[in-house]
């Protein structure tokens, strides 16, 4: 019997499919070294630029002298500290719900949720761009696993009005990561509580990036939790650390306690990362102007690109996807502006549907405008050697007029 890997491997390499990992040898920035070329990087989620912030660093240095490094055990023997204690309560604080519970990651997360709330008498409705790691989740969990058509509430009310179910659960990423749009939460909702379901939200693009105080879509569309009886979020993304957590009522945190496998059996993140997640919380609701200068960015960004008659998708938030279809013109138009020094990411299937292969460009609010005009040069140039658009002869950078912001 032969496994043929080399043979799936070869495939995939023609396919224009095959991945490759690069080597970072500099911190979170808007420029990094990677492969030791100086690059100027569009394509990190650390959207609020904590990552590397001294503040965060230094709360972790000195956690590290407290507690040593490693966790040492799961949270139930000897391994959830009062760190990580503390971290949970001003995160139940920030997200207005009873109780958190932190995971390890955002994938054990949303595996420990799904599996321990559902099982063979259950179903669960997931819409068809979920992250994977929800999709994974609900397969695994022994529910009927259905999908419904993206943000479309009519197909999902169809979906739900023929189920027979004893528990029925709608789960749906709040700002979906690789379209940058935004769930329709507040319809989600309404239609969860007229089918007796529940509504859980992995929200981890939309922490720190949404809502008044960075409260992501639960903040952004008011919804408390009755109305989201399941919240997801992730720390290593706006919030710069490492780690993930759920937000619900207390009977919620203590059946995950009791029954979510990826929470009993494995390692505690280390300490000290929870004492600077503390620290990079503080940051993100105190300083409103990260948030205020993601938004300048955007639109300064989308405005160039409009110009430019670059098919940008419909988003808000960070995550800009400049549509392309051929996963191969998509990853020429990254190597074009890796030669340029420009560092976009081309993102292809089956991360995205075949046919729909895109540069997933990311802001962070420590780029600055002077960052997105050399975006917008690159992205011309590029897009004329490759032909993605109709580019015309204006010069790339917006004309908007910007005083008053950072620059």
């Amino acid at each position: 019997m032969s496994f043929n890997l080399e043979q799936e491997l070869e495939a995939r390499h023609a396919a224009g499919l095959y991945r490759r990992r690069q080597t970072l040898d500099s911190p979170q920035g808007p420029e990094v070294i990677i492969n030791g070329q100086h690059c100027l990087a569009f394509c990190s989620n650390d959207y609020l630029g904590l990552a590397n912030h001294p503040d965060v660093i230094a709360s972790f240095r000195q956690a590290t002298d407290h507690y040593g490094l490693g966790g040492g055990a799961s949270h139930l023997v000897v391994g959830h500290s009062r760190a990580h204690h503390q971290l949970e309560e001003a995160l139940a604080e920030f997200t207005g719900r009873e109780r958190v519970l932190l995971f390890a990651n955002g994938y054990m997360a949303n595996l420990g949720v799904i599996s321990a709330l559902l099982g063979k008498q259950d179903a669960v409705f997931q819409d068809r761009l979920n992250h994977a790691s929800l999709l994974d989740a609900g397969r695994l969990s022994g529910a009927r696993f259905q999908r419904y058509l993206h943000n479309d509430v009519d197909n999902l009310t169809n979906r739900l009005q023929k189920t027979r179910a004893r528990r029925k659960l709608i789960v749906t990423d709040g700002v979906f990561s690789m379209d940058g749009d935004v769930a329709p939460v507040k319809a989600l909702s309404e239609l969860a509580e007229q089918h007796q379901a529940w509504l859980m939200v992995d929200d981890a693009h939309g922490f720190g990036c949404l809502g008044a105080n960075g409260g992501g879509v639960a903040e952004a569309y008011g919804l408390n939790q009755k109305h989201l009886p399941v919240l997801v979020g992730t720390l290593g993304k706006a919030f710069g650390t490492y780690g993930a957590f759920v937000a619900g009522s207390h009977a919620l945190i203590e059946t995950l306690i009791q029954f979510a496998r990826t929470y009993i059996y494995t390692t505690s993140m280390p300490p000290a990362v929870a004492s600077a997640t503390l620290t990079s919380l503080k940051l993100l609701r105190e300083q409103q102007w990260r948030r205020e200068h993601l938004q300048t960015l955007i639109q300064y960004f989308r405005s160039g690109c409009e110009q430019l008659g670059l098919p940008l998708m419909p988003s808000s938030t960070p995550i800009q996807p400049l549509l392309v279809g051929c996963a191969r013109r998509a990853m020429a138009i990254s190597r074009r502006l890796s030669e340029q020094g420009i560092l976009v990411t081309a993102i292809r299937p089956p991360t995205v549907p075949e046919g729909s292969s895109r540069l997933r460009i990311t802001f962070s609010a420590s780029h600055k405008l002077h960052h997105v005009d050399r975006l917008l040069d690159a992205l011309k140039m590029a897009a004329q050697s490759t032909g993605v658009a109709d580019v015309s002869d204006q010069p790339a950078t917006a004309s908007l007029s910007m005083t008053g912001v950072l620059s």
